[in-house]
């Protein structure tokens, strides 16, 4: 990508297209993407672990969620698609991203840059392919302003690679306070269950 990367603002690859077809519990999702933007060419391999083991929203399901680095869309569409009565926020800092993932998804999904967020919405639901890559204080600095949004009863679902600093991201987690559980470990990937440990529920680390 010419030294830049998906997390560019304003990314200058080329605006070739293409297809990324992946089903996920028998249904069948179409979107486009380019590049420039992350993983254009496949459903990226975390993103499907997430979206296969854990547990996705339902019809019954109200509020907001969140796809936090949404990329084109893919969890987005995900997510919008089995609960069509909540809205779903897609996030991400790359304008390319934003553009591709509001043609990929549904009325019931909002596309925005961060600021762009009302302080006022907070998440039942927070679901991310978190960029790693962008090193630890960055990233560090991005969880700790979203995870606190999570409402009372919300959990965030985040995958990472076990390669990429899974295990010592978790316990960090628990250092600031949440309560992060790892609810499945896939392909060399980690996925964690996090919520915040309130009304006297201890931040936990846990393996299984």
């Amino acid at each position: 990508m010419s030294g830049e990367h998906y997390f560019t603002a304003e990314p200058a690859a080329a605006t070739t297209r293409h297809e990324v077809v992946f089903t996920v519990h028998d249904q069948e999702f179409r979107l486009v993407a380019t590049g420039g933007v992350f993983s254009a060419s496949r459903l990226d391999p975390g993103t499907a672990v997430l979206l296969q083991r854990a547990p996705l929203p339902d019809a019954a399901t109200t509020g907001h969620l969140l796809d936090l680095g949404c990329g084109y869309g893919p969890i987005a569409k995900v997510l919008a698609a089995n609960a069509p009565r909540a809205t779903v926020y897609a996030v991400d800092v790359n304008q390319r991203a934003l553009e591709l993932a509001q043609q990929n998804t549904g009325p019931n999904v909002i596309t925005a840059l961060p600021d762009e967020v009302p302080e006022t919405v907070g998440f039942a639901q927070i679901w991310s392919n978190p960029p790693i890559r962008i090193g630890k204080p960055e990233l560090h600095a991005l969880l700790l302003r979203w995870l606190p949004r999570l409402t009372p009863d919300g959990t965030a679902w985040l995958v990472v690679a076990k390669n990429l600093g899974a295990d010592s991201l978790q316990r960090w987690l628990v250092e600031q306070g949440y309560s992060a559980e790892r609810h499945a470990n896939h392909k060399g990937f980690r996925i964690f269950q996090v919520r915040k440990a309130g009304d006297g529920t201890a931040a936990t680390a846990q393996n299984s």
